[in-house]
Formats: C-alpha cells, sequence, structure tokens
C-alpha cells in the first residue's frame, strides 16, 4: 500500500536585506567583486544614476547581498573609491624613508594614481560627485584628508598638521579638477615629471617646515 505523500515544507522567508545562505557562503571574492563592480558603475555613471540593484547586477548577486556585506549605497562608493587610492599601503611607504623628499613621493603617488585610467575614472567620479553631494564630498574628505594626508602630517610631527593637511590637499585637488576634469591647457597635457618638479617643493613646505 502507497503511503500518502507529505505536504512540502514551506520555504522559509528571508528576512529584508539578509541573503540566502547560499549567498553569503560566497565570502570575500564576493565582496571584492561587488567592489569591483562598483567602482566600475560610479566611474560610469557617476554617484547620482548608480544604483545598488545596478551594481547587484554587474557583480552577478542578488541586491540584498550588496547590503548584507557594505549596508549603505554610501558606505559602498566610499569602499570602492578605497580600491583606487590604497591608504593602508600609501602611508606607510610615503613615510618610510622620513621627511627628506615626502614632497616628491606625495605628489607621485597622487599624480600616479590619477594618470592609471582605471583608477582615474572613479577619482573623477568623486570629483565631479562631491560638488553637488555631500555623501561624495564626505568621501573625497575621509580618503585624501583624513586616511592620507592627515596621517601624513601628524606623524611628522609639525604645528597644525590638520591645516597643513588641508592646504596639501587643495593644491593636490586642484591639480586633479584643472588637469582631468577641466583639461586647462598647458597643465593638461604637460609632463607628469614636470609638475611633481614644480609642485613637490610647495608639498614639502607645507609638510615639514616649522
Amino acid at each position: 500500500m502507497t503511503e500518502p505523500a507529505q505536504p512540502a515544507r514551506p520555504a522559509r522567508r528571508r528576512g529584508p536585506g539578509r541573503p540566502r545562505h547560499d549567498e553569503a557562503d560566497d565570502g570575500p571574492g564576493t565582496q571584492e567583486r561587488i567592489r569591483l563592480a562598483a567602482r566600475a558603475e560610479f566611474a560610469a555613471r557617476g554617484y547620482d544614476k548608480t544604483s545598488v540593484r545596478g551594481i547587484a547586477k554587474a557583480a552577478g548577486v542578488d541586491p540584498a547581498l550588496v547590503h548584507h556585506y557594505f549596508g549603505s549605497k554610501d558606505e559602498l562608493f566610499a569602499s570602492a573609491i578605497e580600491l583606487s587610492m590604497e591608504p593602508a599601503l600609501v602611508v606607510p611607504a610615503i613615510l618610510g624613508e622620513g621627511p627628506d623628499g615626502i614632497g616628491e613621493r606625495l605628489a607621485r603617488y597622487f599624480l600616479g594614481i590619477w594618470e592609471n585610467p582605471v583608477t582615474r575614472a572613479p577619482l573623477l567620479a568623486v570629483i565631479r560627485s562631491a560638488l553637488t553631494h555631500e555623501a561624495a564630498a564626505k568621501v573625497l574628505r575621509g580618503l585624501i584628508l583624513r586616511r592620507v594626508l592627515e596621517r601624513v602630517a601628524a606623524e611628522l610631527e609639525v604645528p597644525d598638521p590638520t591645516f597643513r593637511a588641508e592646504l596639501a590637499a587643495s593644491h593636490m585637488v586642484g591639480i586633479a579638477i584643472l588637469r582631468y576634469v577641466v583639461q586647462v591647457e598647458p597643465l593638461a597635457s604637460a609632463d607628469p615629471e614636470d609638475i611633481v618638479a614644480l609642485v613637490a617643493p610647495t608639498l614639502q613646505r607645507y609638510l615639514t617646515e616649522a
């Protein structure tokens, strides 16, 4: 005699913002894929026109997984842009050889990330979006100023390190806007080595002179 079929157990519903178990188990590789997709989307579309859903589609994941790993769009924006700057690696390299030549090392670092098309595009998105969106401005302040320049200035033990960091930031961001956004000539087509040679002494003075 055939036993009666057991009723199917209803699928357990996920709470809002929680990924499926198999999605969450993808781990750091999935997080990195989302960050790379986010960097590409923000670079191509800008902050305004980029959505979490669009990033999830580009990364091949459920939008809930994006929220699970990164929280909000603002937090994902910051994480994606940080890929271009790598402050944890850069600050020790800038500081490693002491105060002598720090202006040149800093100028080369900033021009290096702007000259690289892969890292330039998302930074252009930050610069353009920062003019009209507080979230983007916060990312710009957090990465360029607090995560890089303030830490550099503080380690040099000079008076008013934050003020000095802001002066250095204004100099480098100003160059970025004129060279890569507005494309003012002859700065836009100048040899990077010529820019470093002229800018480095000013950055050195900002960061080291008492």
